[in-house]
């Protein structure tokens, strides 16, 4: 891979916002997710399923979640260059059947490794200002 196709190290400082978006869910990019990934869960689509295991209503699926966080540092990283990519599920996305709901990512440089010339991106995603995962973080090579 040549290094133009690499984020520049020598311009990243650490607490820089390097990305973000706003991802609207709703009930049919669940579908399309599911049917796309092949989970079928019915949490995932009838509320009233959902309910009966004790949830509020439909939620959205966890690695649909990981995957928009992901998502918005390949696209800042370029493809290829996010090496390593974690993330805890500490809350579950309530999807309203006529509403959706907003998603917000940000990336922000965590830490930066010198000696081979690696950023961490700390990645927040949030529903309604409170996060709905734990410790999504991005190892991005640069050059």
């Amino acid at each position: 891979m040549s290094d133009e196709t690499l984020p520049a190290f020598v311009s990243l400082n650490v607490g820089d916002q390097v990305a973000a978006r706003e991802v609207e869910f709703t009930r049919g990019k669940l579908v399309r997710y599911a049917g796309a990934s092949g989970d079928f869960n019915p949490i995932h689509y009838n509320d009233a399923f959902a309910q009966s295991v004790g949830l509020d209503g439909v939620i959205a699926h966890g690695m649909l979640t990981m995957g928009v966080g992901a998502s918005v540092v390949e696209e800042w990283a370029g493809a290829g260059n996010v090496v390593d990519f974690q993330a805890r599920f500490t809350r579950p996305i309530a999807v309203d059947a006529l509403e959706g709901v907003m998603v917000r990512v940000t990336a922000v440089v965590g830490a930066l490794d010198h000696d081979v010339k690696q950023a961490r991106i700390d990645v927040t995603v949030t529903v309604d200002g409170a996060k709905v995962l734990g410790k999504a973080q991005a190892l991005v090579d640069c050059a």
